[in-house]
C-alpha cells in the first residue's frame, strides 16, 4: 500500500508523518530531484526517473511510485539476486526502487546514488527477460559495468543518457 498525497491530478511529493518516507509518485511534468538529493547529479538523475515515468504513463497508463530503499529492500535483493549471474555487485549506495507489473511483464527499477539507474523487465510466462543499466549524465561508467557499452539517447527530460543492458538466462 502507497501513503501518497494528490492535489488534483499531481501528486504533492514525498510526504512525511513521524519523521519516516514515504512512497512517491513521480511527477514527470514537474520533475523534482525528491529523494535523490544526496547524489552528485541528482537533477539527472531526476530527470531520468521521470523518463521513465513519462514511459510507462504513456504506453500502460502505469503511474511510476518509488520508494526509499530502506523500504524496497525485496526489490533491491531480487535485483541483485540477478546481477549476480554476471557477477555484478553495484557499489553505489541505492537511494530509491520500485517494482510492478505491467501487460505480464514484473518490473523494478533501482536509483543509485551514483545516477545509476538499473532496471529489470522480466516476463512472467517466459517472453521478454533483460536487465537494463542507464547512465545519468554527467556520470561516469561504473568500473563494475566497464565490460559493457554504452549506447547515447537524447532525452528532454534527462539530457544524454547512456544505456546498456544484458538477457537474464536464469529463472528468478
Amino acid at each position: 500500500m502507497h501513503s501518497i498525497l494528490y492535489q488534483g491530478n499531481r501528486c504533492a511529493g514525498r510526504q512525511s508523518i513521524l519523521g519516516r518516507d514515504m512512497s512517491y509518485a513521480v511527477d514527470f511534468g514537474n520533475v523534482s530531484a525528491t529523494g535523490l538529493e544526496s547524489s552528485p547529479v541528482a537533477a539527472a538523475l531526476a530527470g531520468l526517473r521521470a523518463n521513465e515515468a513519462r514511459y510507462f504513463k504513456n504506453k500502460y497508463d502505469h503511474i511510476f511510485i518509488v520508494e526509499p530503499a530502506a523500504k524496497a529492500t525485496k526489490t533491491i535483493d531480487w535485483v541483485n539476486r540477478i546481477l549476480k549471474e554476471r557477477d555484478i555487485i553495484i557499489e553505489s549506495q541505492p537511494l530509491e526502487a520500485t517494482s510492478f507489473e505491467v501487460e505480464g511483464i514484473r518490473m523494478a527499477y533501482v536509483f543509485y546514488g551514483s545516477g545509476l539507474s538499473i532496471n529489470v523487465m522480466y516476463g512472467i510466462d517466459g517472453g521478454k527477460r533483460a536487465v537494463g543499466f542507464k547512465l545519468s549524465e554527467g556520470m561516469e561508467v561504473p568500473a563494475e559495468l566497464n565490460s559493457f557499452k554504452f549506447a547515447r539517447q537524447k532525452s528532454r527530460l534527462a539530457g544524454t543518457i547512456r544505456g546498456s543492458y544484458f538477457v537474464i538466462k536464469g529463472e528468478y
